[in-house]
């Protein structure tokens, strides 16, 4: 199962980092005809004959219903690498919908690739900032011992055994909601990486507690060596493996917290894409029984949860 996860894994980051090139359109870009319009099949063969890869464009038959039929005497062939994209529909025809659209007739797979950039992206960044955190303060309030040693602990503590979610929640909706689309990236980084520090924080105060009485940090005060300078020189890189493990189980942990502020209107705004603003439609149950292709970011945060928890397994 390992190197299917990885491969999963290594494929959505591809996605992500390349998705200008792979997708067919911009995460903005609306088609007022295609509201809701199924996924487009991609095709090889027309009347029985072998040709390029084509499509069948798809026409509105009925728009209160937002049903569509497909044109089959009119095979659109693809384009390739044309205007910086690995393949796109020729100028004036219909869209190629790789993965159908949304409500707005924006492409669902754009707005999945396009998402899987921010979401991964404010993930990684959330993870190192808490990484950072953790080891300021679980390794000063070790080396410190102390009154600092115990408030920060145990601050720690009491936040480590609240759900996480609702703390996130919570922060959130206490700040400003309307703000431009830049400082709410930046704040819901902030407020998870933060909220994600316990456990760092945690891990790193007992193995730096274990460590500063070693002989090896002795030696170091000894020589004549600073507070700081045996911290950082000598404790706490022992904790490298224990952060660099605990980065990889908060990941996924800070994906799903961000898709879910943006799901329920608290992260980041609906002109920009990540996998949250782009399931929010599905909290309408008939519009998700009706066209089930607007779930492919749930699959994103799924396949991205379940690989690395089975790398982190498996590890």
């Amino acid at each position: 199962m390992k190197p299917l996860a990885a491969t999963i894994l290594a494929t959505i980051a591809a996605l992500a980092i390349l998705a200008p090139v792979v997708a067919p359109h911009g995460p903005a870009t609306r088609f007022p005809d295609h509201q809701h319009a199924p996924p487009t099949r991609l095709r090889v063969l027309h009347d029985g004959a072998l040709r390029a890869p084509f499509f069948y464009p798809q026409r509105l038959t009925n728009r209160l219903e937002e049903r569509f039929e497909v044109d089959r005497a009119q095979p659109i062939a693809v384009r390739w690498f044309a205007g910086g994209r690995l393949l796109s529909e020729p100028s004036g025809a219909p869209p190629l919908l790789l993965a159908g659209a949304d409500r707005s007739g924006r492409d669902v797979f754009a707005r999945a690739v396009y998402g899987a950039r921010m979401s991964l992206g404010i993930g990684a960044l959330a993870v190192a900032g808490a990484a950072v955190l953790g080891l300021l303060v679980g390794g000063l309030a070790a080396a410190r011992g102390g009154w600092f040693d115990s408030v920060v602990m145990r601050a720690a503590d009491v936040a480590a055994v609240l759900p996480a979610i609702y703390i996130v929640v919570a922060l959130r909706a206490s700040l400003p909601l309307v703000l431009p689309a830049s400082t709410t990236i930046v704040l819901v980084i902030a407020i998870l990486a933060v909220v994600a520090t316990p456990w760092v924080a945690r891990g790193v105060h007992a193995i730096v507690a274990a460590e500063r009485e070693s002989a090896y940090a002795e030696a170091a005060r000894a020589a004549g060596a600073s507070s700081w300078r045996v911290l950082t020189r000598h404790l706490l890189p022992a904790t490298r493996g224990y952060v660099a493990t605990q980065a990889t189980l908060l990941f996924p942990a800070v994906v799903i917290a961000e898709a879910t502020l943006s799901f329920v209107g608290l992260g980041l705004p609906d002109t920009v894409p990540s996998w949250g603003t782009a399931l929010q439609e599905t909290a309408n149950v008939a519009a998700l029984a009706a066209f089930p292709w607007i779930l492919l970011p749930a699959l994103g945060v799924f396949l991205v949860t379940w690989a690395t928890n089975v790398l982190n397994a498996e590890g």
